[in-house]
């Protein structure tokens, strides 16, 4: 097996944790991680918890931060993902049932010069122009069907920046890549 590479039972173990985290936040309760010994879970990685209601993006927060477990990472990015993301209202209790997740366990950051590096479908993008900063994940060109130079762009935008913001040498682009996979991947939701 591929070192770091997640194994489904992994993969449903960090998607019940996301879910767990959410329903006690919902119920005002405190959330106990499980205890995990798993060396892929408890190797220091960044992810993003991306929330989906009916299709629609319900709220997506991550972190490159590498200094905790995988697993305690997807526990509080859940928690973000469905309460703190401000382009949403937090999640209600009468939306639960109707979200779906889907993690990100990123690998970690490697700034880039030439933009021919970036292959779509493989590797997000974060662009840097202090003090602005944007991410966009590998899946969001490929749903969208971007090619490398409008997804560039889109990152820019989502910083707040121009158009061509990536061709300012003030600007640091990044990319990386990350393993993907939801509650319908897994067979948890139909």
């Amino acid at each position: 097996m591929e070192k770091g590479k997640l194994t489904g039972t992994e993969r449903r173990l960090l998607l019940k944790i996301a879910r767990q985290a959410i329903e006690a936040e919902l119920a005002g309760l405190p959330f106990s991680l499980p205890r995990v010994t798993n060396p892929n879970l408890i190797e220091h990685r960044g992810a993003f918890v991306t929330l989906h209601k009916h299709g629609q993006l319900r709220g997506c927060i991550g972190t490159f931060s590498a200094n905790r477990p995988l697993y305690e990472v997807v526990g509080d990015m859940a928690i973000s993902a469905a309460f703190k993301d401000l382009r949403f209202r937090p999640l209600g209790s009468s939306e639960f049932e109707e979200i779906d997740s889907e993690i990100s366990a990123l690998t970690p950051l490697k700034p880039i010069t030439d933009m021919n590096e970036i292959k779509i479908g493989t590797h997000g993008i974060y662009i840097i122009q202090e003090p602005f900063h944007g991410v966009l994940l590998p899946q969001v060109a490929t749903k969208n069907r971007w090619d490398r130079l409008t997804f560039l762009n889109q990152t820019c935008m989502k910083a707040g920046l121009a158009h061509g913001c990536w061709k300012d040498p003030k600007t640091q682009v990044t990319i990386f890549s990350a393993e993907i996979f939801g509650e319908k991947s897994e067979g948890l939701l139909s």
